[in-house]
């Protein structure tokens, strides 16, 4: 994974509640165990018609927003278990969502494949979308060292396990971690009497 520590980026604005896997990543498109290409795919319905023509009124298909911030409705990634909606979100380009709400299971693998969720208060929400859509080339920081959003909106701390905050800064997957300890881990079994 990638190590992340500080991000200063522009934000794409979803303001759609319930979001669910689904949406983020049809059914249809997870044929594959690979991650590769299933951020061609993310809200595929969304950004496409049937015909495969873009969808002009969707905001990932509007120039004017970009970036690798997603701020999104309430209740983010709820529905079904399925990882690919956080191997879509992250194939796609996003590093972190900002929403009020997110599904466990969704958070859990939005953190495993290195993106960051953010939860937010939904009137913090509310305000930060509005302030986006107003002033698309709005930029958020966030300092996840220090556990911080800022945005024109305020500074906000946010939540996060301490392991995953670990292993997000240091670009670990769990066993990227277990063998940076290693060392401390030969020890121990040195110690053991059997």
């Amino acid at each position: 994974m990638e190590k992340f520590i500080k991000l200063t980026d522009t934000a794409v604005p979803l303001p759609i509640e319930n979001i669910d896997t689904d949406q983020i990543i049809p059914a249809r498109f997870l044929k594959s165990t690979d991650k590769q290409g299933f951020g061609d795919n993310v809200f595929r319905d969304w950004r496409f018609d049937h015909e495969g023509n873009k969808n002009e009124n969707f905001v990932l298909n509007d120039d004017m927003y970009s970036g690798s911030i997603l701020v999104a409705g309430d209740n983010f990634g709820c529905g079904s278990s399925r990882e690919h909606a956080a191997w879509a979100i992250a194939g796609y380009g996003f590093k972190v969502v900002i929403s009020s709400f997110f599904a466990d299971i969704f958070r859990g693998n939005a953190l495993n494949n290195g993106i960051l969720p953010i939860q937010v208060t939904p009137e913090y929400l509310k305000s930060l979308l509005d302030v986006i859509k107003e002033k698309p080339d709005t930029q958020l920081t966030i300092n996840l060292e220090d556990q911080e959003l800022s945005s024109p909106v305020g500074e906000l701390e946010f939540e996060i396990d301490p392991y995953k905050k670990v292993c997000m800064i240091n670009g670990y997957d769990d066993i990227d971690f277990l063998i940076s300890k290693k060392e401390t881990i030969e020890a121990f079994e040195r110690e053991q009497t059997f």
